[in-house]
């Protein structure tokens, strides 16, 4: 360890070279490399972590730039975990970086946490949420959740030397067409680094022992009144009781089989002239959109469709493929004969696959 290079943190009272030493032994997992994750990793890189996982599936998108600040325009259509351990390394040759290029289940949840010291929760999604605390809970291990709703963002830690859980403060998971998401309903792109940057402070003050860690205590950030407030609760003692994962996290039903294309198709049926129908929202359409592409928002899709013609195969896109799953379980409601299809990653998957 070069020790100048921390010299700011170890002659800091009450950290000293002793919390430096912790920092450097540490092994700390980072569930999502998107808004949150990146100031979680870029901090905890820079500060002298000494082994980081970075756990995430996607890629990067040119929508992802405003806020996601480790990428560039070079990075788009790359894997998210590949670009952002190439950059740690860079600031940090000292770091272990280990990356992991998929999105976290059921089935790799336990060994891939087991590894680890400490869990960051900065996922997008309240499934993903639900599958840490358990695995969390089962592994003896504290988690880091943080999570954004437009100008606002909250932070907390959960599992904490016998503090809460997750499902003290959160019983039940949300239906999914409860659930805002910032491909809809946008994100400001300097809130996700304020509250990524609170998490990454928690996860400091749990491995060194410094200050009050929010166990026990939800942190609420309003960038727009720049105003802080703490809301208490309490352990659940029976969410402590978890005696193993569930088989499913996801919101639909896993026997549901929802028909897919992979996006790498798109040029094929753009040649065929085949029916796609775009389900993002209208500024999102207008930004981008596929040639001759039918355009109906997916909050528009229980208005008479008329423009859609269920006698041929319809295929459906979004930016990452949820949204247009949720628009084929809407359309097989309203046309159960028809032949329809979601486009697996979206625009996303689509331009990764053209870079």
């Amino acid at each position: 360890m070069n020790q100048k290079r921390y010299t700011r943190q170890t002659i800091l009272q009450g950290f000293g070279h002793e919390g430096q030493k912790k920092l450097v032994e540490a092994k700390v997992l980072v569930i999502g490399a998107g808004g949150l994750g990146v100031p979680v990793l870029t901090y905890l890189n820079a500060m002298g972590v000494g082994k980081i996982g970075i756990v995430d599936g996607d890629v990067v998108s040119i929508t992802n730039l405003h806020r996601q600040v480790l990428y560039t325009e070079s990075d788009v259509g790359k894997s998210k975990v590949l670009a952002a351990s190439d950059k740690l390394k860079e600031q940090n040759s000292d770091s272990d970086i280990v990356v992991y290029n998929t999105f976290l289940t059921s089935e790799n949840a336990l060994k891939i946490i087991a590894d680890y010291h400490i869990v960051v929760d900065t996922s997008d999604n309240f499934p993903t949420r639900y599958l840490v605390n358990d695995a969390c809970v089962l592994l003896k291990k504290p988690f880091v959740y943080g999570a954004l709703h437009g100008y606002e963002g909250q932070v907390s830690v959960f599992n904490y030397e016998g503090g809460p859980t997750y499902r003290c403060l959160f019983p039940n998971m949300p239906k999914e067409n409860e659930v805002p998401n910032c491909n809809e309903h946008g994100v400001l792109g300097i809130i996700p680094g304020i509250i990524g940057s609170l998490q990454a402070l928690e996860v400091i003050k749990v491995l060194t022992g410094i200050g009050e860690v929010l166990s026990g205590k939800l942190l609420i950030f309003d960038g727009l009144q720049h105003s802080y407030q703490k809301i208490k609760f309490k352990l659940r003692p029976e969410n402590l009781e978890i005696l193993e994962l569930q088989e499913f996290y996801e919101w639909s039903d896993p026997c549901e089989v929802i028909p897919t294309v992979g996006a790498e198709e798109i040029q094929k049926l753009l040649a065929e002239n085949a029916q796609i129908v775009d389900v993002r929202t209208f500024e999102e359409f207008e930004q981008y959109h596929l040639p001759d592409s039918i355009h109906i928002p997916l909050d528009h899709l229980c208005e008479p469709l008329g423009i859609i013609d269920f006698s041929r195969t319809v295929y459906l896109l979004c930016q990452s493929g949820k949204r247009s799953e949720i628009a084929l379980k809407q359309l097989r409601n309203q046309h159960p004969k028809s032949s329809l299809f979601s486009v697996l990653g979206g625009l996303n998957q689509y331009l990764a696959s053209c870079s």
